[in-house]
């Protein structure tokens, strides 16, 4: 009769002892694994850290390596009533510093075409339509024909058809797909001698743009929706109101456009009007002021993120590259680590450099300097028996702007410096990503090893398991024996 599980046939905890034996034998190797594998997900995560924190620093460098970056120009308005923005400005880097007094007198606006009363006595054939959306536009039979609305070079047509009315006009007007800025619309004034306006209203601004709306078939009826006939040649209704242009006053000169956008009327500037300047006392338009001067703000800004991403970078490089002050505590993933002690240590070279072509020289004269804990600041106070970093900071805005992006860009920029040195451990296959990849093979090799180590397991069990069931067996054939010579000797 064969021994189904082990001890069976001896008494014996033979199952117990299997297990025992073969925790023995995994539980040193799997600690093993288990530590090597805990450190790599640290140092991989601490890579991962670093990285990102490499990445902020090298985005807060980048706005500071290009010229145009360093060069901005600012526009700042004033306006004589608070609740009131008759416009808004940009400059460009290449605008020159100056001071304008601008007012904003007359909006660009579209043309506005508005059909007759009902009753028009100046010219019966002309007169407009009964106080209904749904009065008839052509009556005879056989009256088809088209209008074609046109300013410009901009056009589109429309097919007027036997009995279409106006609200089917105004329909066809506004869904044309190549309608380019037409509204159609209907105005029912409520009176008898007013009856149903039609009118139509152009987004196209500018003198000169006003809209065309031409009988093409020249037929009678169509003239009371019509400016004029298919040649040109009889004008039928006129516009309510002509597209006029936008115009201002800078400081005194009259300046026009056909949109409410102005560009380059002041050189390298753009202004957009919204709103007309409010009236003075006597009634005449109220100035704004425009003052084009250095984005000292913005400069002012990237270089205080650019101090604050270093700083933040330095603090990850020290938390992940510490020591353990005591057995308690434990080491940073990256204790010792030469790659992250060697980017702390290149890049505070970087920043202490001089630039021979900026007369600020170094980051120092822009007052930016190490602290104790070298750490970028600053600084409120005075050091060194000179000037605080911020009092050097705002004089080199004041009288040094320019100066500060020769100190960052170019060749031997500083900014140029760090950037080149971030990226090549940043970028795609750079060192940063290479080393992150190595901690990925050996996680993926722990891996391996520890399936290796359960098939070995397995086997070594297999290897108990057969030794002992023998013993098992050998143990019950015994104790069958002894069994039976006791009963032969009780006999």
């Amino acid at each position: 009769m064969a021994i189904q599980s082990l001890g069976v046939g001896s008494g014996l905890a033979l199952d117990d002892l299997v297990t025992q034996l073969l925790e023995a034998e995994r539980k040193p190797k799997t600690d093993r694994l288990d530590k090597r594998e805990e450190k790599v997900e640290a140092q991989l995560s601490g890579i991962g850290q670093l990285k990102s924190k490499m990445d902020d620093f090298k985005k807060s460098v980048d706005d500071l390596r290009f010229d145009y970056e360093l060069r901005g120009r600012k526009a700042l308005t004033s306006h004589p009533s608070e609740t009131l923005e008759p416009f808004t400005a940009d400059a460009s880097n290449s605008a020159t510093a100056g001071n304008y007094k601008i007012a904003v007198t007359q909006l660009a606006s579209g043309s506005r075409i508005e059909t007759n009363n009902a009753v028009n006595p100046s010219d019966p054939s002309l007169a407009g339509f009964a106080n209904s959306k749904s009065e008839v536009i052509t009556t005879g039979s056989g009256n088809n024909g088209s209008l074609t609305f046109k300013v410009g070079t901009d056009s589109f047509t429309v097919n007027v058809t036997e009995g279409m009315t106006l609200e089917q006009l105004r329909a066809k007007v506004n869904s044309n797909k190549d309608n380019f800025g037409v509204n159609a619309s209907i105005i029912n004034t409520g009176t008898t001698d007013g009856g149903a306006r039609l009118v139509f209203s152009s987004t196209i601004t500018g003198a000169g743009n006003d809209l065309r709306i031409i009988n093409d078939n020249d037929i009678a009826e169509l003239n009371r929706v019509s400016t004029e006939s298919s040649d040109g040649l009889t004008s039928y209704l006129a516009p309510k109101e002509s597209a006029k242009n936008a115009q201002v006053t800078i400081d005194g000169i009259v300046a026009e456009s056909s949109t409410n956008e102005f560009k380059n009327v002041i050189e390298n500037v753009s202004f957009e009007v919204s709103e007309l300047s409010s009236l003075d006392a006597l009634g005449d338009p109220m100035t704004s002021k425009l003052e084009i001067g250095f984005d000292t703000e913005g400069v002012e800004k990237k270089i205080r993120d650019f101090v604050d991403n270093y700083n933040s970078l330095m603090s990850e490089i020290t938390k992940l590259t510490r020591y353990g002050q005591s057995d308690l505590e434990d080491d940073g993933p990256l204790a010792g680590d030469f790659m992250a002690r060697n980017i702390e240590s290149s890049l505070a070279g970087i920043i202490s450099s001089s630039v021979p072509g900026s007369a600020l020289g170094t980051l120092f004269q822009l007052g930016v300097s190490f602290d104790d804990d070298n750490k970028l600041q600053i600084s409120e106070t005075d050091e060194f028996g000179i000037d605080s970093g911020q009092k050097r900071l705002t004089a080199a805005l004041e009288d040094n702007f320019d100066e500060i992006s020769n100190l960052f860009t170019g060749d031997d920029g500083i900014a140029s410096k760090l950037y080149d040195f971030t990226y090549e451990y940043t970028t795609f296959g750079g060192l940063l990503r290479t080393r992150e990849q190595a901690f990925k093979d050996e996680r993926e090799s722990i891996s391996d090893q520890r399936e290796r180590l359960e098939l070995q397991m397995s086997n070594y069990e297999q290897v108990l398991r057969s030794k002992y069931q023998n013993l098992d067996k050998t143990v019950a054939q015994l104790n069958q024996t002894g069994s039976a010579l006791m009963a032969a000797l009780g006999g």
